[in-house]
């Protein structure tokens, strides 16, 4: 069976794409802000492009860079608070970030 999730309006997942060297600090902010970040998703992935940080001579060469995706269900408003406190937090122009909206979000029962 499909459920909704009672605890508050999930109606926007926010993503941040971050240096794996950030991991650690972002995972801490996130654990010490339930009231923003009640559960969340982390997934390895790589980013290419004009805002890639290349660091190591494997990412230089190979024209991509390592980071960390999490991935925050939440309500918009919520998840935009969240963006505040971790950008006083954290002051780093390799964090990118965006909102999408989530048509549904639950538990399989």
């Amino acid at each position: 069976m499909m459920t909704t999730s009672p605890l508050s309006p999930h109606d926007a997942l926010l993503t941040l794409a971050i240096p794996v060297a950030l991991e650690e600090d972002v995972l801490d902010f996130l654990m010490l802000h339930p009231q923003w970040a009640r559960g969340f998703t982390i997934v390895d992935a790589e980013g290419m492009g004009n805002g890639a940080t290349l660091l190591t001579t494997m990412e230089k060469v190979q024209g991509r860079c390592r980071r960390k995706l999490v991935l925050i269900a939440g309500s918009d408003s919520e998840l935009r608070q969240l963006l505040d406190a971790l950008a006083a937090e954290i002051h780093n122009p390799d964090v990118a970030w965006w909102i999408t909206a989530l048509s549904g979000f639950g538990r399989l029962h």
